[in-house]
This record gives structure tokens, C-alpha cells and sequence, in this order.
């Protein structure tokens, strides 16, 4: 009896400590780095999203509707912080290296690059992710939190930006991060 009572609470701890140990999740580091002055951090509704004069289709209220959340952080490069910013993004690329987070694109060059990966399934993703670097400005993770998100929606959506349905002004810190260095005198 007694054999069988230590038999189950080593089992069940076992079960606990392996179902609780599959790496670092994004959630856990975006969590950790919150307090973190290093980083820049900005947690959305979708509703903060929408401008006042907004006009979206039907179907855009539903793609919109099925985003909930969206958490971003960043990492500016500055002075004296080189080594620091390698070491948080070897970090992130080994969390969003493992197997869960499924990859939808890359793109980029050695110095420059982003990456699109989530969580679920192809065609109702509940989380998608993309992380951007820039070895001369820093990274950013996008996380954006939902229910049977499809990627050929998203796409749609972005439409609304272009329209001024969607206010990306709550993002403006994290663009001007990545902004292309560009000639003032050739515009």
C-alpha cells in the first residue's frame, strides 16, 4: 500500500515536471522581459486598434474579430549593448526554433530579416508570430493572440491599414525601430 502511494505521487510528479518542461515558451520570455527598461514593450487590444472613421467590410469585422490580443516587445540596439542584443536574440531564435512554432515565411538577408511562424493549425492558427531583426537597429516580436486565425485573412485585413481602418500609431515606436535609413535630401 504504502509502496503503491509512493509509486503514484512519483509518477504524477514526473507527469508534471515533463508536461511543464517542453523549452521556453514566447509567452514565458514576453513575460520575463516585461520589467526589463531594455526592452520596449506594448500590449494591444484589437479594439485600440480601430480609428474612429473606420469602414470595414463585413468580412474584415469578421478576420478582426477572431484576433484578440497583441503583445509586442523590442530590443533597440545602442551603445555598448552589442553582445547583450546577440544574446537576446539567440535566445528568441532558439524559442521560436522549436518544433511547436510552425514556419509560414522567411525572408531577410544576413543583416536584415523576419520571420512568420504560429501555433495551431494552418487554418486556424491561435497564435502568429513574426520576428523581425536589424543587426544595426535591433529586434521586435510580434505576437498576436487569437481564435482560428487564417493567414489569407490576415492578408486581407492589411488592406484596412491602407484604407486608415486600422490606427498602426500605437505601433509607431516599434516602426520607427525599424525604419530604412533613407537620403532626406533625395525626397
Amino acid at each position: 500500500m504504502v509502496l503503491l502511494k509512493y509509486i503514484t505521487a512519483l509518477t504524477l510528479a514526473l507527469l508534471a515536471l515533463t508536461g511543464c518542461n517542453d523549452g521556453t515558451s514566447l509567452q514565458r520570455y514576453l513575460v520575463d522581459k516585461q520589467d526589463d527598461d531594455k526592452f520596449v514593450k506594448i500590449d494591444l487590444a484589437t479594439s485600440l486598434l480601430q480609428s474612429d472613421d473606420a469602414s470595414f467590410t463585413e468580412e474584415e469585422k469578421e478576420i478582426l474579430s477572431t484576433v484578440k490580443k497583441i503583445n509586442v516587445v523590442a530590443y533597440p540596439i545602442k551603445s555598448g549593448n552589442v553582445a547583450e542584443y546577440e544574446a537576446e536574440k539567440a535566445k528568441l531564435k532558439e524559442i521560436i526554433g522549436q518544433e511547436k512554432y510552425k514556419t509560414l515565411m522567411k525572408m531577410g538577408s544576413n543583416n536584415q530579416g523576419a520571420t512568420l511562424k504560429y501555433l495551431g493549425e494552418e487554418d486556424a492558427i491561435d497564435e502568429l508570430i513574426v520576428f523581425a531583426s536589424d543587426n544595426e537597429r535591433g529586434f521586435a516580436v510580434f505576437r498576436l493572440l487569437g481564435d482560428d486565425m487564417r493567414p489569407d485573412s490576415m492578408l486581407k485585413l492589411m488592406n484596412s491599414i491602407d484604407r486608415g481602418d486600422i490606427d498602426a500609431s500605437q505601433l509607431k515606436t516599434i516602426g520607427e525601430l525599424f525604419e530604412t535609413k533613407t537620403d532626406s535630401s533625395a525626397m
